[in-house]
């Protein structure tokens, strides 16, 4: 997760631009929600950052955050991945009526939530080598505090994934 996006860049002639960066085993892992306002059809961005590999245990917290946050119960579009699939399971346990879409198999570019974290790494992240994990933290939540406030940006991904809001 530390090793930097090489974007090409424009330098002065005979100063090639370098990023010095080393094999790091630090784990930064984000979670995210793409949230659709029924009725004024305002979109929202929620996240959640993890020092470690993402669990169901976290996933399931962060659900219930969404949740909570939506009001009502909100209908989840989630991809096949396995701890999606053990975090609803684990849901469903206690609100059955919850409503779930799922998309079909390795298929990111369906998933707007994955146009948040191409933006994150290939526009705002690209070309930066953080030294360690609290930059690369202050990093992603910059990106995604400056995305959140970007309704047309937001309103993109979800054309991007051809999905009518």
């Amino acid at each position: 997760m530390l090793q930097p996006v090489v974007r090409r860049t424009w330098a002065p002639r005979g100063h090639t631009p370098v990023l010095r960066q080393w094999d790091r085993h630090d784990r930064l892992s984000v979670v995210s929600a793409l949230s659709v306002s029924p009725r004024r059809h305002r979109l929202g961005l929620c996240w959640e950052a993890h020092r470690a590999n993402l669990r169901t245990e976290e996933l399931l917290v962060f659900l219930r955050a969404v949740r909570r946050r939506q009001g009502k119960d909100p209908i989840l579009i989630l991809d096949r991945w396995s701890v999606h699939r053990a975090a609803v399971r684990r849901l469903r346990e206690r609100f059955p009526q919850l409503q779930v879409e799922w998309l079909p198999s390795h298929a990111p570019e369906l998933n707007p939530v994955e146009q948040v974290w191409n933006h994150a790494k290939y526009t705002d992240l690209a070309n930066r080598a953080p030294e360690d994990l609290d930059e690369l933290e202050s990093l992603v939540h910059g990106s995604i505090a400056q995305t959140r406030s970007q309704s047309e940006l937001l309103r993109s991904f979800f054309r991007t994934a051809k999905l009518k809001l």
